[in-house]
This record gives C-alpha cells, sequence and structure tokens, in this order.
C-alpha cells in the first residue's frame, strides 16, 4: 500500500504506532544492499602458482544506533588456503580524495598498469593492462580501500560525506572498516599492516593510534609508507616556517641532476651527489636561514653560489627569493626559457605551458600524463574480471573530498600547529615491541620529498633500528619506473617475510 518505505516511517512514528528502537530497524532495512561480487582465480607470482578469490565490493559500517552510516567499497583478494602466519594489508591511497586505483593498479595486484618507464605520457587509448607476476599474492592477503567520497564509497543515511572528510573523522571510519573486516573474515589472529601512499601515510598514522590506543586494541606489525607524508611542517610554506626550504632541496638538487641542467662531472652517480646536497642543506643553507638578517653579505653570497650549482637555478631568481625556493616557483622556473614546467609527482616528466611568466605551471605534467591509463583500465578490469558492473561513476580522485577536509586532528582545537602523526607511531613503537615501519622515497618526487621524510623519521621519538627507509630513482608512484618497481616490490617483499 506504501511504496515509500521512508514515507511510511514517518506516519509510523508520527502515530506512535512504533518507536524509536523500531524506527532504527526500519531505517537500517530500508538501506540500499549491499553488493559484492566473488571471483575465483590463479596465476604466478614470483614464481610461485597461487588459487585466490576476488571478494570486491560494499561494506556498510553502523554507528552506535546500528544506523547505516557509511559503505566502504573495498577490493580484496585471498589466496586458498591461508596460513595463521600470512599477513594481510590494508592498503589506500591519500589525496585526500583518492581511491586505491594506484597501488592497486600500479604494484600491489595481480593486474598493472604498464607505463613507459620514461616519463613519456601515454595518450590515448588502447592502454596496456597487464599480468603483474610481482604482485605479492604469493606472502600476503590484500584488502583495497576506497575511502568515503571515492570509488564507489559514500556515505549512508541521514550521513553525509563531510562527516568523514577530515584527518580525525576519516581515521575513526577506515579503523572502523579494519575491525568489521576483521570480523567478517575472522582474520584477529593474522599478522596486520597498514599500506599507504601520500596523504595515505598521513592516515595510516592516525589509523594506528585509533587501532593502537586504550582498551581492545588492535595490534598490528607495523606500516608501510610509501611516498611520506607525515609531519607537515616539512612540507607547508607559510611565511615564517624555514624548513620546507631545507627539506625539499635535495629533491630540487635531484631533478636538476635528472635533466642535466648542472655540472655533474665532480660526482660519479647521483647518491654521491645527493650526500654532498644534505651536508649543505643541514650546514651552511640552515644556517643562513636561521640567521635571516643577522646572516653576513659573505655568508648569503657562499649560499646563494652554492645553490645555483646545485639547482641549475639562476642567481638573479635566487636572489630575488631570497634564498628560499618554494616548490612551486622551483617546477615552472627550472625549464622556463624552453618553455616547459617539470611534474610535482614525478619531476622526471615535462609540460609544455602556454604562459611562461606565471609562477605555477597550468597542471601537472606527471599527472595528466598517466591519468587516463588508470582511470580506463580500473574500470576495464572491474568490468571484464571481477564481475563489478556497476551505473555509477568509480570516483578516482575527488576534488570535493578534498576541498572540504578537515585538516584539524581534532574538530574543537583551537591551535593545532602542524599536522603531525609520527608521534602516534612513535608511541606505537614503544607500546608494541613487534611494530615495524617499512619507508619507500623516490628521489623525483616533489610532493612528498625524501629529505622530508627522513627529517621526521630522526625527529618525534621514532626507534630507528625498526624503521626500513628505502630510495628509487623515480617520483611519487615510483612503481612506475620498472627497474623502481622491481626495486621496490623486492624490498617490501623482504620486509613482510623479516616479520
Amino acid at each position: 500500500m506504501f511504496k515509500n518505505l521512508h514515507l511510511l516511517l514517518f506516519l509510523l512514528i508520527s502515530f506512535g504506532l512504533i518507536n524509536n528502537a523500531s524506527a532504527t530497524e526500519v531505517a537500517a532495512a530500508s538501506a540500499p544492499e549491499a553488493q559484492i561480487s566473488i571471483t575465483q582465480h590463479s596465476a604466478k607470482f614470483n614464481g610461485k602458482t597461487i588459487k585466490y578469490s576476488v571478494h570486491a565490493g560494499d561494506h556498510f559500517l553502523y554507528d552506535e544506533e546500528r544506523t547505516p552510516k557509511a559503505n566502504i567499497y573495498a577490493t580484496a583478494y585471498f589466496a586458498e588456503q591461508p596460513s595463521s602466519k600470512r599477513p594481510i594489508l590494508f592498503i589506500f591511497n591519500g589525496g585526500p580524495g583518492s581511491s586505491s586505483v594506484w597501488l592497486h593498479m600500479g604494484v600491489f595486484g595481480p593486474k598493472r598498469v604498464v607505463l613507459p618507464s620514461d616519463a613519456e605520457p601515454v595518450g590515448a587509448p588502447p592502454y596496456n593492462l597487464s599480468h603483474n607476476p610481482l604482485s605479492l599474492l604469493d606472502i600476503a592477503d590484500m584488502v583495497f580501500i576506497d575511502p568515503v567520497g571515492t570509488g564507489y564509497s559514500h556515505a549512508l543515511g541521514k550521513y553525509q560525506g563531510k562527516d568523514f572528510w577530515g584527518v580525525k573523522e576519516d581515521a575513526v571510519v577506515m579503523a572502523d572498516f579494519v575491525r568489521a573486516f576483521t570480523r567478517q573474515h575472522n582474520l584477529f589472529n593474522r599478522p596486520k599492516y597498514l599500506v599507504g601512499e601520500s596523504y595515505g601515510t598521513t592516515r595510516a598514522g592516525a589509523m594506528v593510534k585509533e587501532l593502537q590506543e586504550g582498551w581492545g586494541t588492535f595490534d598490528l606489525s607495523g606500516i608501510m609508507l610509501i611516498s611520506s607524508i607525515v609531519d607537515f611542517q616539512t612540507g607547508d610554506f607559510k611565511v615564517g616556517n624555514d624548513l620546507p626550504f631545507i627539506t625539499f632541496l635535495p629533491t630540487y638538487a635531484a631533478t636538476a641532476w635528472y635533466h642535466n641542467v648542472i655540472d655533474r662531472t665532480q660526482f660519479s652517480n647521483l647518491e654521491t651527489f645527493l650526500e654532498t646536497v644534505r651536508t649543505f642543506a643541514l650546514g651552511e643553507y640552515a644556517t643562513v636561514l636561521l640567521k635571516g638578517s643577522l646572516a653576513t653579505e659573505a655568508e648569503r653570497e657562499s649560499v646563494l653560489v652554492q645553490l645555483h650549482q646545485l639547482t641549475g637555478l639562476s642567481k638573479a631568481f635566487l636572489t630575488r627569493a631570497n634564498l628560499r625556493i618554494n616548490e612551486f616557483q622551483f617546477m615552472k622556473e627550472l625549464k622556463r626559457d624552453e618553455g616547459l614546467a617539470v611534474g610535482r609527482l614525478d619531476s622526471r616528466y615535462l609540460g609544455k605551458e602556454a604562459d611562461l611568466n606565471t609562477e605555477r605551471f597550468e597542471a601537472d605534467p606527471s599527472g595528466y600524463a598517466i591519468d587516463g591509463a588508470y582511470t580506463a583500465l580500473v574500470n576495464h578490469y572491474m568490468r571484464t574480471e571481477l564481475n563489478v558492473k556497476r551505473n555509477a561513476r568509480y570516483q578516482i580522485l575527488s576534488g570535493q573530498v578534498f576541498s572540504q577536509w578537515n585538516w584539524l586532528y581534532e574538530r574543537n582545537a583551537r591551535s593545532q600547529g602542524f599536522l603531525n602523526v609520527t608521534p602516534f607511531i612513535a608511541k606505537a613503537m614503544r607500546q608494541n615491541p613487534d611494530f615495524r615501519v617499512f619507508v619507500g622515497n623516490g628521489y623525483y618526487d616533489l610532493a612528498t620529498p625524501f629529505f622530508a621524510t627522513e627529517h621526521s623519521m630522526n625527529h618525534n621519538g621514532i626507534d630507528s633500528s625498526r624503521v626500513t627507509m628505502k630510495y628509487y630513482e623515480a617520483g611519487h608512484m615510483m612503481y612506475i619506473h620498472e627497474p623502481s618497481l622491481i626495486a621496490i616490490v623486492k624490498d617490501m617483499r623482504e620486509f613482510l617475510q623479516a616479520q
């Protein structure tokens, strides 16, 4: 008689025919039905034939009143007959506002998007979706998670996306998912790792706090941080904060090295060159920046000359910049005379610019060079191999999520300062003797520079003896560079097998 269940619910409550408890039950019953596809597969990884199932679909999370609050879409890979010692990886990207497509289809999953290794744009389809023999499925099960507002994940019922778009809010709902998924698949006694890329490393640090603190803790074996940003003071170019000018300098120099705009003859290789840059950055350069107007003309001139030699930027530009190089100015300035801008996510990439006088590029060349291939192939893969056929758009990267993000860890915080989740990781290491950290860094990553990550890991009480730091001659997504892909998979496999 009533076609609209919500109208029926309203009328029943209005006439007092049901109480609030039963109203909650009716509301839960009216939530959309979760869709999940389970498929069976077999392939060879690391020389071993693995039979595995893929669970791709929805997972409803509930509030304390058992009202649905969020649907988290995830793609889980389970090997047949796993042992209790086999780790499970909870994997996500960053943004904030990004789906898990990059790590899913770039390095960890059984299929991967194959791109040119030499930083060339992919152009239009068809693109190359290949079997990924390097996938870690031979040693670990994996769950790729799309946060609310990304992929097919969204808020439910009375909740809105912005209820989950914040450092704390996101960490809570993602931790809720990990707990719920663990219950659903009885993974309680399995080693568990959080794996994040970019802002996903910030998310991992915040989730560690949500999962490992308090009673009923959910102890982890560790976290894996790819292209890390865990202390935002190292990368926030605000007036009065000189730290980013120091932490970005080695990546500026690496970029100049790659594009051959500096004299490389006195150094045998990139690593040797970067050691010189590190020493200068922490020593003479940091001293002059900290001295400010107290620095002598001789000290400033010495720094000016060395900055020019290490970055290839003109002395005139460096003088106008007061010896402080902003990342976006660098990307535009390095090859300005050629009408080119270097990429932010991967400074190996170059893009042609229409306006040569602006301080920022039109768009990130390393973003638009690869985005189309990932967008096309994740959709193709889901439909052709995972039997996921939805009319809704799979949200690759949401600007709406990013623009509405609450960067305060606590909403009622009056003055947070710079966001820093590194102390949460340090606390986890103090309280859990088995907690370890893997960090993967790209030398050409201008979004999350490796020297900034080194600063974070050398401060805040981190136990360096349980941190594995690795470096690759590629950018933010180092796995799109074939040699770096091979190297990082080898390093991650060794890290997991050492648990």
